[in-house]
C-alpha cells in the first residue's frame, strides 16, 4: 500500500493582471525590448502580490521582503486550510509539515509562524525547505512520500508560497531578468496526504507510488538566484531547455522503465509550467501526443509560471478531472542545481 493525497488547493494574491498591464508596469524600467520577451512566454496573465503601483515605490530588499512575510503569510494560511478542507482533515491532526519557497526569507519559517494561527498541534513536526526553486513543488510531493512509507499511520502536509514579483530587479536589464519578468507569477499551494493506514475514508486522490532525484553535474549555473544586498538576482541559462533535452527523458523512461512502465502507460502529466521552450522541450523528447501537456499550458497561460507552486497547480485542475481508475500519471518539475524531481502516480 501507498500514501495518496486526500486535498490539494491553490491561492493567489487578489491583485491580477492582464500581460499587457503587467508589461505596462514594469517596461518603465526594463525598457521597450521587454515586450519581446513577455508577448512569447505563453502568459495572458498573472497575479501579484501587489498593486502594480507599488512596485515602483519599494525601497529595497527590506521592505520587499517585509511585504513577502506579510502577504506569504495570509496566502500561505488560506491555501493550507484549503487543502485541509479539501482533504476533511482537521488542523490538529496533521504530524508533519513541509514548506518550501525561494521567493523570500523568513525566521521563524512560515510554517512555524502558521502553527498556532490554523491550529496545528504544539508537537508538529516542521520540515521548512529552502532553495529548491521550482523543482520543489515535485520535491515536496516526493518528501512526503517518502515520510509516510515510513509512518503510514500518519498525516503529512506541504506548504508552498512563491511570490516572484517581489524579487523584480528594477536595474537589472539582463535577458535573464526580462524573461523572468515575462514569466513568473505569485501564489501558493498546499497538500495533504496520508499514509496508507489512514486512506481509507478519505478523498481518495492519486496514491503516491514512487519518487525519484537526480541532479546533473556542471550545471549548477543555469538556473539559480545570486543573493544580495539588492535581494535575489535571477540566474536563468539559454541551456536550460538543452539540459532537460539531454538528461531529462532518459531519466523519466528510466524511472517508469524500473517500476515496468513505459511513457505508454502514462495517461497523465503533472509537468511544472517552466516556460514555453521547456514544455516543447519535454514534450518533443518524451514524444508526447498534443494534449498530453495541455494543463500545464493552461496553468502558464493563466497563472503564470508560480515556481514550486506551478506542478502544485496542475495537480490541483488534475484532481478536479482525474483520469479513469487504474491509470497511472508523473509529476515532473525541474529546477536549481541542476535538479529534477519525478513522482509515480496511480490512481
Amino acid at each position: 500500500m501507498s500514501p495518496s493525497v486526500a486535498g490539494v488547493a491553490v491561492t493567489f494574491p487578489q491583485h491580477r493582471y492582464s500581460q499587457d498591464e503587467t508589461i505596462g508596469a514594469l517596461t518603465t524600467f526594463a525598457g521597450p525590448e521587454f515586450r519581446r520577451f513577455a508577448n512569447s512566454s505563453g502568459v495572458t496573465a498573472r497575479h501579484t502580490a501587489l498593486p502594480l503601483s507599488r512596485y515602483g515605490h519599494l525601497s529595497g530588499f527590506t521592505e520587499a521582503n517585509d511585504a513577502w512575510v506579510d502577504v506569504a503569510l495570509d496566502l500561505g494560511e488560506q491555501a493550507l486550510l484549503a487543502a485541509l478542507d479539501d482533504a476533511r482533515v482537521k488542523p490538529a491532526d496533521v504530524d508533519v509539515i513541509f514548506s518550501t519557497t525561494v521567493t523570500g526569507l523568513a525566521v521563524p519559517t512560515l510554517e512555524a509562524r502558521l502553527a498556532a494561527r490554523v491550529g496545528l498541534r504544539q508537537d508538529v513536526k516542521r520540515i521548512p525547505l529552502f532553495g529548491l526553486g521550482c523543482v520543489a513543488g515535485a520535491a515536496g510531493v516526493a518528501r512526503v512520500h517518502d515520510y509516510l512509507r515510513g509512518f503510514p499511520n500518519q498525516v503529512a502536509a506541504l506548504l508552498a508560497v512563491e511570490l516572484c514579483s517581489l524579487t523584480v530587479q528594477r536595474d537589472d536589464h539582463s535577458v535573464a531578468n526580462l524573461v523572468a519578468s515575462s514569466l513568473f507569477g505569485d501564489g501558493a499551494a498546499a497538500v495533504v496526504a496520508t499514509g496508507a493506514e489512514l486512506a481509507s475514508g478519505l478523498r481518495a486522490g492519486p496514491r503516491l507510488l514512487a519518487s525519484r532525484s537526480r541532479t546533473y553535474p556542471d550545471t549548477e549555473d543555469v538556473l539559480g538566484w545570486e543573493i544580495g544586498s539588492d535581494g535575489f538576482r535571477i540566474v536563468l541559462s539559454v541551456e536550460v531547455a538543452t539540459v532537460v533535452e539531454k538528461f531529462v527523458a532518459d531519466d523519466i523512461r528510466n524511472f517508469l522503465g524500473d517500476h515496468g512502465l513505459t511513457t505508454a502507460d502514462v495517461s497523465t502529466w503533472v509537468l511544472h509550467a517552466a516556460g514555453p521552450r521547456v514544455i516543447d522541450a519535454v514534450e518533443n523528447a518524451l514524444e508526447l501526443p498534443g494534449h498530453a501537456l495541455d494543463r500545464t499550458r493552461d496553468s502558464l497561460r493563466d497563472n503564470g509560471n508560480l515556481s514550486s507552486v506551478s506542478v502544485l497547480d496542475v495537480l490541483r485542475a488534475t484532481m478536479a478531472d482525474p483520469p479513469p481508475s487504474g491509470s497511472f500519471g508523473i509529476m515532473i518539475a525541474m529546477g536549481p542545481g541542476f535538479s529534477s524531481e519525478f513522482v509515480l502516480l496511480g490512481w
